[in-house]
């Protein structure tokens, strides 16, 4: 009797499961190098969501932690009499902060405080931190307060 030939039909993964596993490697060893290729990432602006401009009461915060309550400056110790008086002109009573991206979220947590405290049922943190020309422009606003009550001081 003659041999019958078998037909070989199963698929060998063998040499399949080799290029995984090269090209794994491969993927290990250059993944590193694509997270540090550009730190200098800058975040998109937002486009959707409530417009912040009208809301009635808005906390600004600057880089250095100068506090604004609608663009007046206030110091900590202020900030609940200030958010007291202004309770009235917000219909929802709610809140905006505004923060410069590197202000310590302490004075962030102040701030939720001192609403809270006041009568504030609602906060929002403005999804577009403040930028450069504003915190210039509140600063002006500052010394220019100081400026004037330092010559009423002195009268």
């Amino acid at each position: 009797m003659a041999r019958e030939k078998k037909i070989f039909n199963e698929i060998n993964i063998t040499p399949l499961t080799d290029i995984f596993l090269v090209l794994l490697i491969i993927m290990m060893v250059l993944a590193p190098t694509f997270s540090s290729v550009d730190q200098n990432i800058s975040i998109p602006e937002v486009n959707s969501g409530i417009n912040v401009e009208n809301k009635e009461v808005v906390v600004s915060v600057t880089r250095d932690g100068a506090l604004f309550v609608n663009e007046s400056p206030v110091t900590g110790a202020q900030l609940e009499e200030q958010l007291k008086s202004l309770l009235s002109l917000s219909e929802d009573k709610s809140v905006v902060v505004r923060a410069d991206e590197n202000t310590k979220s302490s004075k962030i947590l102040e701030i939720m405080k001192a609403a809270q405290i006041s009568g504030y049922e609602k906060l929002t943190v403005a999804g577009e931190p403040l930028n450069k020309k504003q915190q210039k422009e509140l600063k002006q606003k500052q010394q220019e307060t100081l400026q004037t009550e330092e010559e009423q001081w002195q009268q």
